[in-house]
């Protein structure tokens, strides 16, 4: 059982930056993908970025690509997301999720593919 826990979510002016981080624990932290995702009040939960359980590739969704960068740190059990250039749309509750052994974009960028969940941090980006 992989337990999840994100920080670093808070208020920041449009075109600032955050970093998220994600902490594992219970399990081999390398040997599993991880994603984030976002959820804005009244959407669905939506793919922001993923790491291939190696580490070797990563996946954005279009909104976030060149301004967002996923990274797994093995050493710290930590996957982080690096976010630049904030936009008011950035806005939501982001969630870490981890999933066994994965590499596959259409499986990694599917929330009901993860069986494992963080509670979610806050981002709110002011305009």
């Amino acid at each position: 059982q992989v337990q999840l826990v994100e920080s670093g979510g808070g208020l920041v002016q449009a075109g600032g930056s955050l970093r998220l981080s994600c902490a594992a624990s219970g399990g081999t932290f390398s040997n599993y993908a991880m994603g984030w995702f976002r959820q804005a009040p009244g959407n669905d939960r939506e793919f922001v970025a993923a790491i291939t359980w190696t580490g070797r590739t990563t996946y954005y969704a279009d909104s976030v690509k060149g301004r967002f960068t996923i990274r797994k740190d093995n050493a710290k059990n930590t996957v982080y997301l690096q976010m630049n250039s904030l936009k008011p749309e950035d806005s939501a509750a982001y969630y870490c999720a981890a999933k066994f052994y994965e590499v596959r974009f259409d499986t990694l960028s599917g929330p009901d593919n993860y069986p494992y969940w963080g509670q979610g941090t806050q981002v709110t980006v002011s305009s």
